[in-house]
Formats: C-alpha cells, sequence, structure tokens
C-alpha cells in the first residue's frame, strides 16, 4: 500500500495522480500499455489522470488513442520532440503526484509503486528509475554510455540513469520546469539545481517490440549542445558577467604580458615594435578583453528583460485537446 503524502499548503489538486506519457509512433505498443497502466493505477485505490500527449504521430497512433478514453490527449502540432510532449503533459496535469512513463512499452508500470513508496517513506520530491539491465541495442548502449560521461562531467545530478522517463514526481517539481530541445534527459539536473530531493530505484526494463527506437547520433550531438547551454545558464543565468569575466580578464593578462614583452625587446635589443608579433598579439588580446566584458554586460541585460518579460511566441503549439473523463 502506498502511504498518503498530504498536499503542499496552498496548493490544490484535482486528482492524487496524474500519469503523462509522450507517444509519437507507437501504434503497436500504446494499447498494451494502456491497460497496463489502468491496472496499477486503479490498485492504488486513490484518484487519478492519464494524460498522453501525441507528439505529432504520422503512423495511426492518434486513432488507437481515441478508442482507449484515457483522460485526455494532447495533440501537438507537429513532433517537437520529447522534451517538449514533456512539458506540455506536465503543464496540463492536475495531479499532486505526477508520473510519466515512454510510450514505447520499455517501461514496466508496475515499477510504479514501489516508486510511489520511496517518494513518500524518504520524503523526496523526485524519484527516477534506474534502468540497471537495459534492453537496449549496442549503439543506443554506446551513445547512452558516452552521454552520461559527459552529464557527469557538467550535471553532477548524482543518478545513474538520466535517460529513464519512468519517474514519480512532486506537483511542484515539474511546474518548475520549461523543457524544449532534448532537455529532457537533465530534467534531474535541473530540478536539482532549484533544490529539490531527488532518488532513484532500480525498475524493470524490456525490449522494444513495436516501433524503433527514435534516439541515434543526431540526438546525442544535440542533446550534448543542450547539455552545454543548461550548465551555462544554470551557472551563470544569474551572474552571466561572471562567466564572460573570467574570458575577459585572461584575455587581458595575455595582451599585458604579450605587451610588455615587446616593449622589454624593443628597449633591450631594439626589435622595432611593428616586427614584433608580441605587440599586435597583445592587441588583440586586449580588444578580445573589451568584447568579453562587453558580452556579459550584454547577457546580464538581456537574461533580466527575458525574465521580467513574457515571451511573445509559444515555443510549440497545441492543435487539440481531447478530453474523456
Amino acid at each position: 500500500m502506498v502511504a498518503v503524502q498530504k498536499p503542499v499548503v496552498g496548493i490544490t489538486h484535482d486528482f492524487k495522480y496524474s500519469v503523462v506519457v509522450p507517444v509519437f509512433n507507437e501504434k503497436g505498443s500504446i494499447a498494451s500499455l494502456h491497460k497496463e497502466i489502468l491496472v496499477v493505477m486503479r490498485s492504488l485505490n486513490d484518484s487519478f489522470e492519464i494524460l498522453y500527449v501525441d507528439d505529432g504521430s504520422t503512423d495511426g497512433t492518434l486513432d488507437v488513442l481515441k478508442t482507449l478514453n484515457p483522460s485526455k490527449v494532447i495533440v501537438l502540432n507537429r513532433n517537437y520532440g520529447q522534451a517538449t510532449a514533456l512539458d506540455a503533459g506536465f503543464k496540463a496535469s492536475k495531479g499532486e503526484i505526477v508520473i510519466s512513463l515512454d510510450g514505447d512499452g520499455q517501461n514496466v508500470p508496475s515499477d510504479i509503486p514501489k516508486l510511489l513508496d520511496k517518494l513518500n517513506s524518504d520524503n523526496l520530491d523526485v524519484v527516477a528509475g534506474w534502468r540497471y539491465k537495459r534492453k537496449d541495442s549496442l549503439g543506443t548502449r554506446i551513445l547512452t554510455k558516452t552521454g552520461r560521461f559527459f552529464r557527469r562531467l557538467f550535471m553532477r545530478d548524482g543518478v545513474h540513469d538520466s535517460g529513464c522517463t519512468l519517474r514519480v514526481y512532486r506537483s511542484l517539481a515539474v511546474k518548475s520546469l520549461d523543457l524544449q530541445g532534448e532537455m529532457h534527459r537533465y530534467i534531474l539536473g535541473l530540478l536539482k539545481w532549484k533544490g529539490f530531493l531527488i532518488g532513484e530505484l532500480k525498475v524493470s526494463h524490456r525490449k522494444r517490440l513495436n516501433g524503433k527506437s527514435k534516439y541515434g547520433p543526431s540526438k546525442a550531438v544535440r542533446g550534448f549542445l543542450d547539455l552545454l547551454y543548461v550548465w551555462f545558464i544554470n551557472k551563470y543565468s544569474q551572474r552571466p558577467l561572471h562567466a564572460f569575466g573570467y574570458a575577459s580578464v585572461l584575455a587581458f593578462f595575455l595582451g599585458l604580458a604579450s605587451l610588455t614583452q615587446s616593449v622589454v625587446a624593443r628597449a633591450v635589443w631594439g626589435l622595432s615594435l611593428n616586427r614584433n608579433g608580441f605587440f599586435f598579439l597583445g592587441f588583440f588580446f586586449i580588444i578580445i578583453s573589451i568584447m568579453f566584458f562587453s558580452f556579459g554586460i550584454l547577457s546580464d541585460i538581456l537574461i533580466k528583460v527575458h525574465l521580467n518579460t513574457s515571451p511573445y511566441e509559444s515555443r510549440y503549439y497545441v492543435r487539440e485537446v481531447l478530453g474523456y473523463d
């Protein structure tokens, strides 16, 4: 039996649990997965909703979803990627606790109760699934291990498996997120930087029986670029001048050293300044130093403007929302 956790004071929820499932071309697996989710959620003996986010499927996935009568189906205008699909689902969720899992059937819904138990018993904000015996192809495992190395280098999120979508969250945690690109792999790092308490638990992982994996080298490269972006934004969003300031100071002292060498060479050896490469190198570094400092000032101003104004254009568009509850 899952322990009952009191909701956060001042926040009301329509359901105890919200299950968010992003799907993209999963026609062959979604029906059986939905049945498994229903069995597990009904066993918890509390209110719940199931939200599917159709991320621009083209194989008839939406037609299957309509026959399942879930609580809600959010249909995105095109394929934006898993991070955006999760973002749409999280923002639409109305549960005190939000549960996410993949729509390909590789996550096992029967693991959900033990994740909820750990969430409540350890008083955590997030519990992440750890696929310690993965059933992916060799190529996917190699890309995953490479990505894990860089993630630990920059994010230090303290978990073994940042790519497992099977997780349980407090509503406050998911509502703090704003996901895009390939940022779903860095959700745990983002939440840890925000001060949320994170735990992990070993979960089962099944072979994909239908469809094909969407993870490949191109997504791995985009994920690495997003990693750098997330690292910079979270480390320096409150102080971008510091990031550019370090580079500015370094360039300034390199320029000063080069100019000093050229002056000494002129005084001691009589070497003409216009024939000394260090003289021009010094001016180059001084100019770079000024540019870095200016970039820092401009970044600081732009970030403050961004944080205090609303965006003029949405990052993604929902074509329709189908409600079945």
